[in-house]
């Protein structure tokens, strides 16, 4: 089906800002990967619409906190270690290696834009990582392979274990993301802030903007003096303070952003 009038004048006018830019920063959430199959948090089928979160000091005070956090985990693990960048990744790729886009912020664990060639030193991660296992207390890491033949196949602990260890310090081991009740990385959410504010082009895709202090860093942005664009399915809590807010797919639109850089 053709882009309605009204999408492509946007992506028109949001294709002349990006040419003019100095500075494209990019915030990133679980919307953009969602057609490489990884499911988002807060949609409609969201994680969080089948599962309460197991908030970090559940996770530290109770074996079945643990257990059920780690089960999870691995009933996941297949869809996130299969994935593959979709056409919005790889859209963000290309305005990079076209000299636009500078600095990606991501709220996502999956690593995708890093496999999609962004350079990874060139990705402030917010939410950590769900690429490998650390340590809770001296940030030894571990793969996933390390750790999958501690569990049963369907991811639930043996009866006798407690959930796996640090073979260094006996800490807990968990994927080296954020949970509810953890603290935000402080040189991620630091960097991040830094980015936002240096930013004259700042785009928000595929993510609720309602998590904090993450949904702050666009408001950075803003009260910076920079272009703000919101590229989401649903409506946001920024969309007021947006200079422009386009409802759709993420790939569809980033890919139609690119035609359209390239064109002209």
């Amino acid at each position: 089906m053709e882009p309605s009038v009204a999408l492509q004048d946007q992506i028109i006018k949001l294709s002349q800002r990006v040419q003019a830019s100095d500075n494209l920063v990019v915030f990133t959430g679980a919307g953009i990967s969602t057609e490489s199959g990884i499911p988002d948090f807060r949609g409609p089928t969201g994680i969080w619409k089948r599962y309460q979160p197991v908030e970090l000091n559940e996770f530290l005070s109770t074996r079945d906190a643990r257990a059920e956090y780690w089960r999870r985990k691995i009933e996941l693990y297949p869809q996130f270690s299969k994935a593959e960048p979709n056409p919005g990744h790889r859209a963000l790729t290309e305005l990079y290696k076209l000299d636009f886009l500078k600095w990606i912020i991501t709220q996502n664990i999956d690593g995708l834009h890093q496999k999609s060639g962004f350079p990874e030193e060139r990705v402030t991660e917010l939410h950590g990582t769900g690429k490998y296992i650390a340590c809770l207390d001296c940030n030894k890491r571990y793969s996933w392979e390390d750790i999958l033949p501690y569990f049963h196949t369907d991811g639930t602990l043996p009866e006798s274990k407690d959930a796996p260890r640090c073979d260094s310090c006996n800490g807990f081991l968990k994927p080296a993301t954020i949970s509810f009740g953890q603290a935000m990385p402080e040189q991620e959410t630091a960097e991040a802030f830094i980015r936002a504010a240096e930013s004259d082009v700042f785009i928000a895709i595929g993510s609720s903007l309602q998590v904090y202090p993450a949904a702050s860093i666009p408001q950075e942005a803003v009260k910076s003096g920079s272009y703000f664009c919101i590229i989401n399915n649903e409506a946001t809590p920024l969309d007021p303070m947006a200079d422009m807010v386009v409802h759709g797919q993420a790939g569809e639109i980033l890919s139609m952003l690119v035609h359209s850089i390239t064109l002209q």
